[in-house]
């Protein structure tokens, strides 16, 4: 008998918008067509939960992290395992490629490491320790030269790319780091304070804090900013989303409706839009000027815990604990 699917925890699209690639809790990645919905392929071989899937920029790999300590390289044609990263220590949490897709970069949770491979040989390059406690999130800088990464200890980490060396350490959440990322320009840092509540802004040069951005009654659950830098969104446990001005720290709206808290919050690529997900089953989509809610997508039987734009915002990717991710034309709205 088949094994019964779980949760997905992750799905996004192909750079080329023709695929999208989610991640399970039954320990398996699966590739879509984008406009029919038919699977395409079932990519097998974790022992354990998938925590994230993604593509590389040229579309033509998938890595994956999973529960089961590994990092696995897909071929995202064929769907054959091309390589299995192995040496973390525990449950890895996150795995992402750099932009030039030469390098990608793993966030250990339970090892407390963030590692960078070698994507075409999937030799380990360097272990980059400092954390001291799980890591939630590791990503690239735009340029591919610096790493930024977030953790249960409080403190976001700036990483020399190429040495491993730890250039800075960001001190200033109470609590738990959630998520951390890069401005497209690579000169800020956003952070998303678990159960402090808080957004804060980071120089990513000098590693400053430049402003906290507080107004959140309830965990903030991803914080990352529009394409042109501009602004920076928020989603929180305590059922909102706000919009922020990056530069001044101001909030510009508070964006109500849902009727559970907020798991994922992201602008598409032209920034006239903001889709999020959340824990009352639904997707909504809001016009990122006005703040006015544009549409409701409703179809999902359970907690939506992801859900983002394709590259030309012509459609939206939602996954569920419902066990299904669903496509959304983006248009209709």
């Amino acid at each position: 008998m088949a094994p019964r699917p779980s949760a997905v925890t992750s799905a996004s699209y192909s750079a080329d918008g023709t695929r999208t690639v989610s991640a399970s809790h039954d320990n398996t990645v699966r590739v879509w067509d984008a406009t029919t919905g038919a699977c395409i392929s079932v990519l097998e071989g974790h022992s354990g939960r998938v925590r994230s899937a993604s593509y590389s920029a040229d579309s033509t790999r998938i890595v994956s992290a999973s529960e089961d300590k590994t990092v696995r390289v897909w071929d995202a044609t064929t769907g054959a395992c091309i390589s299995v990263l192995e040496g973390h220590s525990g449950r890895v949490y996150s795995a992402s490629y750099s932009a030039d897709g030469t390098r990608i970069v793993s966030a250990g949770g339970d090892d407390k490491t963030v590692r960078v491979w070698d994507a075409t040989t999937g030799a380990c390059i360097s272990v980059l320790e400092g954390h001291s406690e799980a890591v939630r999130s590791a990503s690239y800088s735009a340029d591919s030269t610096r790493i930024v990464s977030a953790s249960h200890d409080k403190t976001v980490r700036i990483w020399d790319a190429t040495t491993g060396a730890c250039l800075s350490v960001l001190e200033g959440h109470s609590e738990a780091v959630t998520s951390a990322s890069y401005s497209a320009d690579g000169t800020r840092i956003v952070s998303a304070g678990g159960d402090d509540n808080t957004v804060r802004v980071w120089d990513a040069t000098t590693g400053a804090c430049l402003s906290v951005l507080e107004g959140h009654s309830r965990e903030v659950t991803s914080a990352s900013y529009s394409a042109d830098g501009t602004r920076i969104v928020s989603a929180s446990s305590d059922k909102t989303v706000r919009v922020w001005d990056a530069t001044t720290g101001a909030c510009i709206s508070v964006l109500k409706g849902h009727s559970g808290g907020v798991t994922s919050a992201s602008y598409s690529a032209d920034g006239t839009r903001i889709v999020f997900a959340s824990y009352d089953n639904t997707v909504r989509v809001w016009d990122a000027t006005t703040g006015a809610c544009i549409s409701v997508l409703e179809g999902h039987s359970s907690v939506v815990t992801s859900a983002s734009y394709s590259a030309d915002g012509t459609r939206i990717v939602s996954a569920s604990e419902d066990k299904t991710v669903r496509v959304w034309d983006a248009t209709m709205s």
